[in-house]
């Protein structure tokens, strides 16, 4: 247990982190868009590469920020029915529907790392303005898919124990 306990502060640190570093990349953001409005209808010189780098960072702040979304539960969820549930049934379907979501996250983390890892190989740039490799792109939706992964196995286990303490 205290192995799990130590993995589990550990994850939260990566998460955290990974959390901070999708807030700065949203002050990043507003800040770039907010220039680039002024540059464009007060001064008539847009920035350019602008709104090519906001999409590539979009991507990004939304894949670092996902797990710890998971783990506040702040996420939009539809659970009109499952709070109509005794606390022991509420369990269960939790369960379920997290080994689920945990199962299609390791699924698309395996499939987007080989994706990723052949738009490496093979040097495959992006077909926009900037001629960055795809991969470097790309790479973002594995890991945090990953990381929402390791947060659904988290969720699972902490409903496994709310089902065992509504049970008792």
């Amino acid at each position: 247990m205290k192995l799990l306990t130590k993995a589990g502060n550990a994850f939260d640190r990566v998460n955290a982190y990974a959390t901070y570093f999708a807030a700065f990349i949203l002050i990043l953001i507003m800040l770039g868009v907010s220039a680039e409005v002024f540059m464009r209808y007060a001064l008539n010189r847009p920035i350019q590469y602008l709104m090519e780098i906001t999409e590539h960072l979009l991507l990004y702040m939304t894949f670092l920020a996902v797990a710890w979304v998971m783990k506040g539960d702040k996420h939009v969820k539809m659970d009109m029915a499952l709070n109509r549930l005794n606390p022991a049934s509420r369990a269960l379907m939790n369960i379920i529907t997290s080994i689920v979501g945990a199962l299609i996250c390791l699924t698309v983390t395996w499939y987007g790392s080989q994706v990723t890892w052949d738009y490496f190989a093979k040097g495959i740039p992006f077909a926009g303005q900037f001629r960055i490799p795809q991969a470097s792109i790309l790479v973002m939706i594995p890991i945090g898919y990953l990381l929402l992964f390791i947060q659904f196995l988290r969720r699972t286990y902490g409903y496994l124990e709310q089902r065992r303490a509504s049970r008792a």
